[in-house]
């Protein structure tokens, strides 16, 4: 263990919308953009994910680029995913892109992986989106042999692999930490089955989230897995002088988004993710929230703080805020040790 129980501090991570309304121009987005990312690193953020998506209705930055461009321009911060749609590419030319990344940033990469959800993406790229939890697990599998050096002999979906050893590796042994993403029971249990982090949803309210992190430690253990690992969240966020401020600045962007998001069957209206799902609010709305997701045992809360639209002000005024109120008020707050798994 990395920590022992109560050592371990919440973290604050900042899920970056690399993404730009049609017509904007990209290079003037991409320098507010990178604003964003510069502010980020200096209030001690401690990561920025990138989604991943094709035929966006946006001008979608792709993710394995915009996390080289980063990895050059800055310095601790880590850099990843949340999340890439591994189903849709050969593991074997993943396996080598990650390790780049992951030498090129010093060891700062986080591989957030998921198996996708758009079947627009799927039939693009020519595979059965019935396919994309079976070839999720399969190529976590090749990752992960090919990332340990050893000779790797497979063959399956993407290919065949007689004796293959990738030498470019990455900074750590065994790869960088990876994250999937998943929705429900079966995704959480597929999470413990592939011994990963589970980058848990933005929906669900603090008993939802600790009702699901109790369910994914007994997996856990009913697949004989260890309980140190990360346990990230990804929530919406919005962080203002006021709460009535916070509200105001996130609420008509939020509406936009998830009704978007009800045609993908993803279900939360805005109004309840503000009062119960989001960490919306003034500092101390905002310490007190993720105060308890540090007690369920959360050790990092990756807040996503614009939507396209948003000015950048209220994105900048949040990341100052996290970074000089909320992230001192949390300084204190021990995460929460991981119960003993009933049974």
């Amino acid at each position: 263990m990395t920590e022992p129980p109560g050592a371990r501090r919440l973290r604050i991570g900042m899920s970056l919308s690399a993404h730009y309304p049609p017509g904007t121009p990209v290079r003037e987005a991409l320098r507010e953009t990178m604003e964003q990312v510069a502010l980020a690193e200096e209030m001690g953020l401690s990561s920025i994910l990138l989604g991943h998506h094709y035929l966006a209705r946006s001008q979608f930055l792709q993710p394995l680029s915009t996390v080289a461009y980063l990895a050059a321009r800055t310095e601790r911060i880590r850099l990843g995913f949340g999340v890439y749609l591994l189903p849709l590419h050969n593991p074997l030319a993943l396996a080598e892109e990650f390790a780049t990344l992951d030498q090129l940033s010093g060891g700062r990469l986080i591989v957030g992986l998921g198996a996708g959800y758009r079947g627009v993406e799927f039939r693009a790229f020519g595979v059965p989106v019935e396919e994309r939890f079976r070839r999720l697990e399969e190529y976590v599998g090749v990752l992960r042999a090919l990332w340990s050096g050893e000779p790797v002999t497979a063959s399956g979906s993407f290919g065949e692999l007689a004796g293959a050893r990738v030498l470019l590796r990455p900074v750590a042994p065994g790869g960088p930490p990876l994250w999937l993403g998943a929705f429900g029971p079966a995704g959480m249990r597929r999470v413990a089955r592939l011994d990963a982090a589970w980058a848990v949803a933005p929906n669900g309210t603090v008993e939802e989230v600790a009702a699901r992190m109790a369910d994914f430690r007994a997996a856990l253990a009913e697949h004989g897995r260890s309980a140190d690992r990360d346990y990230p969240l990804l929530r919406e966020g919005c962080v203002a002088p006021t709460r009535r401020q916070a509200v105001d600045a996130a609420g008509p962007y939020l509406a936009g988004q998830y009704e978007n998001y009800r045609g993908w069957k993803h279900g939360t209206s805005a109004h309840e993710l503000i009062e119960g799902h989001a960490v919306i609010g003034s500092p101390d709305d905002v310490a007190e929230r993720l105060a308890r997701y540090a007690a369920i045992g959360h050790t990092e809360v990756v807040l996503r703080l614009q939507w396209s639209g948003m000015p950048q002000a209220d994105v900048l005024r949040s990341i100052r805020l996290l970074g000089r109120e909320v992230l001192p008020a949390l300084a204190e707050v021990p995460v929460g040790a991981p119960a003993p798994a009933a049974g």
